[in-house]
């Protein structure tokens, strides 16, 4: 899929077809402002510790208590902006992917886990507006 045609699609979807959320009326736009990540320089490693908060963005894939492959991600600023160590950010990646059991240590180091990094560009409303 092209860049310009994913963000499109993407940006209506978050907007108006995110069931968690109520579709975005005409009196929030002057309010809006949108973020986009492009990922890059991704990196399978082999330690789960193996990446920089702030940094990276993980991405952990790994088995449920059902067997059943999970996987999930967290851009490079969340465990930042959280205040997360780095286990504690597998640990939430985790309850995120859905596994429900407690998490061990022997858990953690059984995930595979890519690290990224991302440049995110910014546009507020009004700034689209004036383009």
């Amino acid at each position: 899929m092209r860049l310009d045609v994913g963000l499109r699609e993407y940006a209506i979807t978050s907007a108006f077809r995110d069931t968690r959320f109520k579709p975005i009326g005409a009196s929030e736009l002057p309010r809006l402002s949108c973020s986009v990540s492009l990922l890059t320089d991704f990196e399978e490693v082999a330690d789960y510790v193996d990446w920089e908060v702030g940094k990276h963005g993980v991405w952990i894939e790994f088995r449920n208590e059902r067997g059943r492959k999970e996987t999930a991600t967290f851009l490079p600023e969340v465990a930042k902006e959280q205040g997360w160590t780095k286990v504690e950010t597998i640990n939430n990646l985790l309850r995120k992917g859905g596994y429900e059991l407690t998490i061990t240590e022997e858990m953690r180091r059984s995930v595979a886990l890519t690290r990224y990094q991302s440049k995110k560009a910014h546009l507020s409303y009004d700034e689209y507006m004036y383009m």
